[in-house]
């Protein structure tokens, strides 16, 4: 293999795979980045048999040929380099990749390409076409209500269901649910429902640019995987086996308090609270209390006995009863972040039933929270 690539290119690629790299792993190879021409391009790949990432370079390709290398090693010693061109050479017999940059010469022992695990080559035709920058805002607005728990690995998923011209992304860990729809622009053939890996999904998210570029996903038959294809790059996951939560059935249909507040008003006082709720549990206390024909309030009070307390008022439009709730403040900061409206509608029933929060304008996002004991 010879290749000459710019240093700024290769970087920008080993920084897409190698958060797939497995940092715990029996087999050494899964501790290197395959890197290998590809028709013309130089393809980087990393794996930890769960998550794949791989991303096309463009190269001057002099000779082909595959070697993997020590990720770490690989990454610090490019990101090290100068804005300048870098020739790769590999030494077959050695399995030795040599790497020139201006006066750096450097060797890097490898691994035979031919033990790097072989990634699916997916049947793009086949595939479902998703509009990039809509299906990351999708991913942002439910995987961070994913779980962390390993005992539930259902759980720590995301489910996705794709049903004629309609997709929707579902996540939750049992205290919270966020549910967001987009409308594609090919309705499919065969309706789809896997459960995907939230860290799957935001490592899509944080590899895909920014733009009106589409992706396509595609489910091989039979491999329990989902493949989704980028311009200059390609994410691979297993699928998530198990019965994800019938999560509509937990969405209230009603409410009795319906209170309007400003996303950015809300955001800013939950941020206040939180500094003081961390140190007890999380947990603020909203007092909904209107004002008969005047705008109403929400008192949002957080207290620690090491910290001290704090209060934040915020106006709201509310219409019903008063009520007095209280919320993770973590879990409501969490939401409002990603809520993409001015106004956001906060609908309550009781102190011990779930409030759903839902974007003013915009029908295709839902958040259910469950409320915690009033202390």
């Amino acid at each position: 293999m010879k290749v000459s690539v710019q240093q700024q290119h290769l970087s920008h690629g080993l920084g897409l795979v190698s958060r797939a790299v497995s940092p715990r792993s029996t087999l050494p190879v899964l501790a290197n980045i395959l890197v290998a021409t590809d028709e013309g391009r130089l393809r980087l790949s990393a794996t930890n048999l769960e998550l794949g990432i791989s991303s096309w370079i463009p190269a001057q390709i002099g000779e082909d040929g595959a070697i993997t290398v020590p990720a770490r090693t690989f990454v610090d010693l490019v990101s090290a380099l100068p804005n300048d061109m870098v020739h790769l050479a590999l030494n077959t017999r050695t399995q030795t990749l040599t790497v020139t940059c201006g006066s750096n010469i450097t060797d890097i022992k490898g691994i035979d390409a031919q033990e790097f695990p072989p990634m699916p080559v997916p049947d793009l035709a086949d595939g479902v076409s998703l509009n990039v920058s809509d299906f990351k805002e999708m991913i942002q607005q439910v995987v961070f209500a994913a779980s962390n728990d390993d005992a539930r690995p259902v759980l720590q998923g995301v489910l996705m269901t794709i049903a004629e011209n309609q997709v929707t992304l579902a996540a939750t860990d049992g205290f919270r649910i966020s549910v967001r729809k987009a409308l594609l622009a090919n309705p499919v053939r065969q309706a789809v429902s896997v459960i995907i890996p939230g860290r799957a999904l935001s490592e899509l998210a944080r590899i895909a640019a920014d733009g009106d570029q589409t992706l396509t996903m595609n489910i091989p038959a039979g491999r329990g995987q989902v493949v989704f294809r980028l311009k200059e790059a390609e994410l691979v996951s297993q699928l998530i086996d198990g019965n994800f939560p019938d999560y509509k059935a937990i969405i209230p249909r009603s409410s009795k308090t319906h209170t309007i507040l400003s996303v950015p008003g809300f955001l800013k006082a939950c941020k206040q609270a939180e500094i003081i709720a961390r140190e007890g549990n999380n947990v603020v206390r909203m007092n909904i209390l209107p004002q008969g024909d005047q705008p109403g309030v929400i008192e949002i009070s957080a207290q620690s006995e090491e910290t001290g307390t704090s209060d934040v008022k915020v106006d709201a439009n509310i219409d019903g009863p008063a009520l007095l709730i209280a919320f993770n403040v973590k879990y409501l900061r969490e939401v409002l972040d990603v809520l993409k409206t001015p106004s956001v509608a906060l609908e309550t029933n009781q102190n011990n039933t779930p409030a759903t929060l839902r974007p003013i304008g915009d029908d295709d996002y839902v958040h259910v929270i469950m409320p915690m004991h009033l202390g």
